[in-house]
């Protein structure tokens, strides 16, 4: 066995070591996070285009969807890119008494981290349909404007 073998097994091997743990504490990672440095969190998961690691990323929309992430409010951050994804201005649709059932809806969406990261990635309206419960008003809504 040439010594590049077993160099290049050793640093697979220790890769795997290191993702496997950085895995394991990613959990943690994000609660510590959240309570240690609060403020800078809650920039990092309000900025949609912010660079994230996968699985960090991943991990925030795990707990994003487990209601653990307290300072997010998804009404203020996801429901107004969500609109646009459906043609809508928040600005022109602020005085709709439907609005305010709308955001609630929003603030208790089970599916908040899948928004969260469909959002960060741009993804277009159909695929937002498949899983927000304000879809139909906002279709309702568009069909309006």
């Amino acid at each position: 066995m040439a010594h590049t073998d077993i160099t290049k097994r050793r640093t697979s091997w220790w890769e795997r070591l290191g993702e496997h743990c950085y895995r394991a504490s990613t959990p943690q990672l994000v609660r510590d996070m959240q309570n240690e440095a609060s403020l800078t969190f809650e920039e990092l998961i309000n900025d949609l285009g912010a660079p994230l690691d996968a699985i960090f990323e991943g991990e925030v929309a795990r707990q994003m969807n487990h209601g653990a992430c307290l300072a997010f409010v998804p009404a203020e951050t996801l429901m107004p890119v969500m609109m646009q994804r459906f043609g809508l201005e928040a600005s022109r649709i602020a005085e709709d008494s439907d609005l305010r059932a709308m955001r609630r809806i929003c603030n208790a969406c089970p599916v908040a981290g899948q928004c969260w990261r469909a959002m960060r990635r741009d993804a277009g309206v159909e695929e937002c349909r498949g899983f927000c419960p304000n879809a139909e008003a906002f279709d309702r809504r568009a069909a309006v404007a």
